[in-house]
């Protein structure tokens, strides 16, 4: 099995297996789009003159035709391809023998990976946003439903002042509205074409339309120079798990929130029994463990976020193989964020609260009445705010 860069001298197995890791394994996800780039490769080839009709028909058909059977599972990218441009290129050579091998003349796999990684972004952060919505709308409809049921506002983990829980879901939706608008402004880094910066220096003696091929992909810019693609390697990927890592604390703190509820000393909700689970030794116990989950993979993303900071941390200019590991920590990022999306909305269209249950202390309307005071009195507020201090004390 050669790879793209072979030379003909044999490679350390070990050398294979630690270089190229579980690479080729997540490359799978970004095949097809590895296809589409390719394709618009090939027709800014032959816009170039580069390459024939007759030579851009067979290898789009070809590449198509890869693309579909890879989606069917007919193939995977293997560890001794090392990786998903070898396993697409060898694709190509075996429908199309020679020919396939002109599909790399003025692309190097960096910037053929970084084309295919960034249309992968592109969908994945709308999935994302729209996942963000659905909680932020399965909130709303938990507001409606619970309409004029009163709720502590806790500060301290002590009642605080009133609430209700309207407001408490309200809060929540609000903060994953913004969480969404913060996705969609990572496509402002996403959305550069780096097609044509080749390994990080363009693609002398050959005239390239890099404009055509940015077009051709729907991207809204060129990533100019050249030289600046692999330097701004990890910072869409960063970008992204930081509007992650900022989602799922929100919906963490949610979860939170949700899980002391709905103890018994507490007891303000119930929760469905399809989403939550028994124990193995107490025959009472119904455990809210979707919420506790949620809660702990907070911890996740923002793991997921500094490794990719690390990894481009202080390293010099140009490509460096260390890029290669970006992909493991964004792609987990991005799952356990789609996972969470997929189960929070109908968790939480199980979700009721129970207001028989709800107690509000006498003393959390003590700020309302410091309040009046002034308003009724023209005193100072630190006077209301004493007086009323010292009411509650003599009870």
């Amino acid at each position: 099995m050669s790879r793209l860069w072979d030379k003909g001298t044999p490679l350390d197995a070990r050398v294979l297996r630690y270089t190229a890791g579980e690479d080729h394994a997540l490359d799978d996800r970004l095949v097809a789009y590895d296809v589409q780039a390719s394709i618009a490769h090939a027709e800014g080839l032959h816009a170039a003159g580069l390459l024939s009709a007759a030579d851009l028909a067979a290898l789009s058909e070809a590449l198509a035709q890869a693309g579909a059977a890879h989606a069917r599972g007919e193939w995977r990218v293997t560890l001794e391809q090392e990786d998903g441009q070898t396993a697409l290129e060898q694709q190509l050579t075996t429908r199309l023998g020679p020919l396939g091998g002109r599909i790399h003349l003025g692309r190097s796999r960096n910037d053929q990976v970084l084309a295919a990684l960034r249309l992968y972004l592109r969908d994945a952060v709308e999935e994302l946003r729209a996942g963000a919505q659905s909680v932020a709308d399965a909130l709303h409809a938990l507001a409606a439903r619970h309409a004029g049921v009163e709720l502590p506002g806790y500060t301290h983990m002590q009642q605080a002042m009133p609430s209700s829980v309207a407001l408490w879901a309200q809060g929540f939706a609000a903060e994953v509205h913004d969480d969404a608008e913060g996705l969609r402004l990572a496509h402002r880094r996403i959305g550069k074409n780096p097609l044509g910066s080749a390994a990080g220096y363009g693609t002398p003696g050959l005239p390239l339309d890099r404009e055509q091929t940015m077009r051709r992909l729907g991207f809204p810019a060129n990533h100019e120079p050249v030289t600046a693609v692999q330097l701004s390697r990890g910072k869409a990927e960063a970008q992204v798990l930081f509007e992650i890592a900022l989602l799922l604390t929100d919906l963490g703190r949610l979860a939170a929130d949700l899980t002391l509820f709905y103890t018994q000393e507490f007891a303000y909700v119930s929760l469905p029994d399809a989403f939550t689970t028994g124990s193995s030794i107490m025959p009472q116990k119904r455990n809210p463990d979707v919420f506790e989950l949620i809660r702990g993979r907070s911890a996740t993303a923002h793991a997921c976020l500094a490794e990719a900071l690390g990894i481009v941390a202080k390293l010099p200019s140009g490509y460096q193989r260390d890029l290669q590991l970006l992909k493991a920590p964004l792609f987990r990022g991005i799952d356990v964020a789609a996972q969470t999306l997929d189960i929070l909305p109908a968790a939480l269209e199980g979700v009721r609260f129970r207001p028989e249950r709800i107690r509000l202390d006498p003393a959390i309307h003590a700020a309302e009445r410091a309040n009046r005071l002034v308003v009724e009195q023209g005193i100072p507020f630190r006077d209301a705010y004493r007086r009323v201090a010292e009411e509650l004390a003599r009870g």
